[in-house]
């Protein structure tokens, strides 16, 4: 096992105006899981194809364990790579699929067929090892390709989106077996996806990228808890933080007719910058539903005319719209499933204060601690 480490690495394709990747700093430990997440286009993918030998590193290097790999060809890396489209020989039985690459480096065939067998058992592919790939399911196809990975013993896993092609259902299983194989073989994994749920259910840490630059690494926790700035914020969770450009005021900020308080360390940051305004980050699940007679005296609720509402069962996320500085602002509030309000209908809801998220508007960059 390995551990992987861009220092200031950079892509930048031919022609292009700017890097694909721009001065990636990031550590992965030995056996760790890390996923790249981000919208299309962030850069997660060049990573990864970095990392593998199939991208120009055009800036800085990139090490597997204590070796520079910057340069060296993609079978001298010792990785396995997990493609989006399985990547399997058609004309090849699941058992030749799994221990083709074993078998281009000469092992003999009594180990290679130990070791498939033994794979194929792990991932619940030993009813399948005579069948071709056209007999199998979207799921069993991915978990094939995970078992051509593994047989290799590789000292880091590279998955770009495998899951990508199967339904919602066989992701969610898909998924959590995927995990639960990496902490059992305890091999380092990089792992990328554009679905940030699946980035947080799966991964030791995440990394989100925009524009190819690392917007903010840690825990999915902490990331979830404290957004290193706006774009990170909007980004993790779903339905995403509610982001609302406020007024600063001497005692906090106001959520409509409501002063919300805020940590006076925060409130100098924003005046230090010289901000009349700053962005107030709030989740759906931190917002809460008041009856008018219900609200304390200090309290008047941010009025929301409801447009939408999502009903999940044990719980609904009603979509409506709020004026804030007499402008209207999409807001999202998650309430109980059985307590829905119409379409149409104004509700009131209260921020959670010691919930509450603030950010600089002119930079996006966190303020409160």
């Amino acid at each position: 096992m390995a551990s992987v480490t861009y220092h200031q690495a950079t892509c930048t394709y031919k022609g292009a105006s700017r890097p694909s990747v721009d001065a990636l700093d990031l550590e992965i430990a030995d056996g760790e899981f890390l996923v790249l997440v981000g919208p299309s286009g962030c850069g997660k993918t060049t990573s990864l194809r970095m990392v593998a030998g199939l991208e120009e590193v055009t800036g800085g290097s990139i090490s597997i364990g204590d070796r520079d790999v910057t340069f060296l060809e993609p079978k001298e890396r010792d990785i396995a790579m997990v493609f989006q489209n399985y990547g399997l020989y058609p004309n090849m039985t699941v058992a030749e699929n799994m221990g083709f690459a074993l078998k281009i480096a000469g092992v003999d065939k009594a180990t290679i067929r130990a070791k498939v067998e033994e794979t194929a058992k792990m991932l619940d592919l030993d009813a399948y090892l005579d069948r071709k790939p056209k007999a199998l399911s979207g799921g069993q196809r991915q978990r094939v390709a995970m078992g051509r990975a593994i047989v290799r013993e590789p000292r880091v896993f590279l998955m770009d989106e495998p899951l990508s092609n199967l339904d919602a259902k066989l992701r969610v299983q898909t998924r959590t077996q995927i995990a639960s194989l990496q902490r059992r073989l305890g091999i380092t994994t990089v792992y990328v996806t554009h679905d940030q749920v699946e980035a947080m259910t799966m991964g030791d840490r995440v990394a989100v990228l925009r524009d190819g630059v690392l917007q903010q690494v840690d825990t999915p926790r902490t990331m979830y808890d404290r957004p290193a700035n706006v774009f990170v914020a909007g980004f993790i969770g779903s339905p995403a933080m509610n982001l609302v450009d406020t007024e600063l005021t001497a005692d906090g900020v106001r959520f409509g007719d409501t002063v919300l308080p805020v940590p006076r360390e925060a409130r100098e940051r924003a005046s230090a910058e010289g901000a009349a305004k700053v962005t107030l980050g709030v989740r759906p699940e931190h917002l809460e539903v008041r009856a008018p007679d219900a609200l304390a005296k200090t309290e008047s609720g941010l009025p929301i005319v409801v447009d939408v509402v999502e009903e999940l069962g044990a719980d609904a996320y009603v979509y409506g719209t709020a004026q804030v500085d007499h402008e209207p602002t999409p807001i999202v509030v998650r309430v109980p499933g059985r307590k829905v309000p119409g379409k149409g209908e104004t509700v009131h809801v209260v921020a959670r204060t010691d919930e509450t998220h603030l950010f600089s508007t002119r930079t996006g960059e966190r303020l409160t601690d």
